[in-house]
């Protein structure tokens, strides 16, 4: 039992090691407060800047359903934030390769009612 709950101890440990850096390479503290400082500008997007128009509900809702039905992306790129605000749509987060930054950004704004895509992408380091 406690070789089990040793196990589970480095498992975490390792995880939380794998997340301390960012794309860039630069390490971050765990709770991620290092890119959560980059948020804090009055141009950054946010999923609290998300319109709750039905117009933009329905865009996100859609760009969100076309991009986790793509098997060919990864977790991640399945996992960015798209956020909606008058038409204009803004994506945010991390993806694997450039290859699936353009992905993205062409599947939202293949989306009916999208006026124009800030792909504010990441591309993680290999």
């Amino acid at each position: 039992m406690k070789l089990r709950n040793v196990l589970a101890v480095m498992i975490l440990v390792g995880g939380l090691a794998a997340c301390s850096s960012n794309p860039e390479g630069e390490k971050l503290a765990a709770d991620n407060s290092g890119k959560n400082v980059r948020d804090r500008n009055d141009a950054a997007v946010t999923s609290g800047d998300q319109s709750n128009t039905q117009s933009d509900l329905s865009i996100t809702q859609e760009i969100r359903r076309v991009v986790v039905a793509d098997a060919a992306l990864s977790t991640n790129a399945k996992n960015v934030k798209v956020v909606t605000v008058k038409g204009i749509v803004t994506l945010r987060g991390p993806v694997k390769d450039a290859g699936e930054k353009a992905s993205v950004g062409a599947k939202a704004q293949q989306v009916a009612g999208v006026t124009r895509v800030d792909n504010e992408v990441e591309i993680l380091s290999q």
